[in-house]
């Protein structure tokens, strides 16, 4: 049995009302899912979850860091996480049928007779949300200790310079004052 009923929380004996749980994670945790592409997790899931007849409101807050392999120079960069979600569970008779139909990400049904919320799959994408789609380090921090600068040196050598501006497009720029002065 693999280590996800750590994120399992059994509802059941929970009174009415806000509970706090929290959860650290680490590479440990993304064994049982695919190869990732970022390494050395350090990140912590804060979970408020509000019981409420019928249903729950779960907010979890992520934050703490991981390696990601730089777009512009490939090396690792430490990346910082921070983001919060919210959900709502409804305890429903279908929750499959309800699941299908319903429109909003966040939003999601269970049965009526389930004892225990399954938090590891949600865990498992809010961090992967968390990370930011461009992963590199911004202008001000090119050429620091995490750059690999003979890359850098490389890409700044390919970057088109003004003499050698590709001349192709030359003609059709004189067709932009037409179609200005047209409207």
């Amino acid at each position: 049995m693999s280590g996800k009923r750590t994120y399992d929380i059994a509802f059941v004996g929970l009174k009415p009302g806000e509970h706090q749980f929290s959860y650290e994670i680490t590479d440990k945790f993304f064994q049982d899912y695919d190869e990732q592409d970022f390494t050395e997790v350090n990140a912590t899931v804060k979970l408020n979850l509000d019981k409420k007849t019928g249903f729950f409101l779960l907010k979890f807050d992520v934050g703490g860091s991981l390696k990601v392999i730089c777009d512009r120079c490939g090396n690792n960069l430490p990346m910082q996480l921070w983001d919060e979600f919210k959900i709502v569970v409804k305890l429903v008779d279908n929750p499959d049928e309800m699941n299908d139909q319903e429109e909003d990400p966040d939003v999601y049904y269970i049965d009526r007779n389930e004892s225990h919320l399954h938090l590891s799959d949600w865990i498992y994408e809010f961090i992967n949300l968390s990370i930011p789609m461009t992963r590199m380090c911004n202008d001000a921090e090119i050429g620091g200790p995490y750059c690999n600068k003979e890359v850098l040196e490389t890409l700044n050598k390919l970057r088109p310079s003004e003499e050698n501006h590709n001349t192709i497009w030359k003609d059709l720029d004189k067709f932009k004052g037409l179609e200005e002065n047209s409207n």
